[in-house]
């Protein structure tokens, strides 16, 4: 069989039959935590940091771990990237001794300037533009709780607060993917890109979902079938959190606001979450929140989007098991 290297830099890099397969893969995964082994040797895995991690760096670290590989894990401050060297003379030189490159960075040109010059799987592990890996353990989780991944097409999402942002483009694209309903709701000025937008509509379409992009939070979440936010202030911006907080508090998850969502909506947050802000405790420590399981699921999520990336590239479906 030939193989074919893929890359998962954003959401829509994938289709929608690929998409159930790698979460038909990381339930497998929930079930089995070795359910496959395809770094056995161990084969190293550059995992790369530019921005401070918890969750990412867990969850990479321990899954290629369990994948039987090494976890290379290099930090900004640590690397010659970090002092200026090339995207293009870093992806050459870690080519040659690893087998994948998983990087958590800054602008999506960069990840995708590593895929350029990478001969093995480049994974974006968040960037400014886009959190693909999230989605993936997003919607594990859904199908963890709502009967399935064969479950997933149809369903109704919202995501409400900063709609500008990687989560909200996310949403976006890995929901039209996935044949869901997807409704973004934030304030002027904090709506998404038109041009991604024009992509998850035209996905949507292909695959049975739709798309709203709207300014009413109420109206995203009725009868959504689950309910996501994100911190309104990124990382390093923490300082003008007081100003930049104020176009949000419309779109703050509180128990008002879910309760226009099935009566057995869940709730979902990438973390890390700032109780009373975003999301009031009420909330995300609430019956209808799963957001510890949604941690854990970026484990299973990651482990299973490495092993597809792998079986591409090396045309073995037996790394899939019965998945293939």
């Amino acid at each position: 069989m030939t193989g074919q290297l893929r890359h998962m830099l954003r959401d829509d890099d994938v289709n929608h039959e690929e998409q159930k397969q790698i979460l038909e893969l990381g339930m497998r995964f929930r079930e089995n935590r070795f359910y496959s082994r395809p770094f056995e040797g161990p084969q190293a895995v550059a995992v790369l940091f530019d921005k401070p991690s918890t969750r990412t760096r867990s969850s990479f670290s321990i899954g290629v771990a369990e994948l039987g590989g090494y976890p290379l894990v290099i930090d900004k401050s640590s690397s010659q990237l970090g002092r200026g060297e090339p995207v293009a003379d870093t992806a050459r030189v870690l080519t040659h001794m690893a087998y994948g490159i998983v990087w958590r960075t800054f602008g999506q040109e960069r990840v995708e300037e590593m895929a350029k010059y990478a001969t093995c799987p480049v994974v974006n592990a968040l960037t400014d533009q886009f959190h693909p890996c999230q989605i993936l353990a997003d919607f594990l989780t859904i199908a963890q709780f709502r009967g399935g991944v064969d479950a997933l097409k149809g369903k109704t999402i919202a995501y409400v607060g900063d709609a500008a942002n990687n989560m909200s483009n996310s949403y976006l694209l890995g929901g039209a993917v996935a044949g869901m309903h997807v409704r973004v709701a934030g304030p002027y000025g904090y709506l998404p890109d038109p041009a991604i937008v024009s992509d998850a509509e035209r996905i949507a379409a292909e695959n049975g979902g739709s798309i709203l992009v709207t300014t009413d939070a109420k109206e995203a979440v009725k009868d959504a079938d689950c309910v996501f936010t994100d911190t309104w202030v990124s990382m390093g911006e923490e300082a003008e959190y007081a100003i930049r907080s104020k176009p949000f508090w419309d779109y703050q998850v509180n128990d008002e606001l879910m309760a226009l969502a099935k009566p057995d909506a869940l709730f979902q947050h990438c973390l890390p979450a700032y109780r009373g802000k975003e999301v009031t405790a009420s909330v995300i420590d609430g019956k209808q929140s799963v957001v510890w399981d949604e941690a854990e699921n970026r484990l299973h999520a990651q482990k299973a989007l490495l092993t597809w990336l792998v079986a591409q590239q090396r045309g073995d479906s037996s790394l899939l098991g019965d998945v293939a």
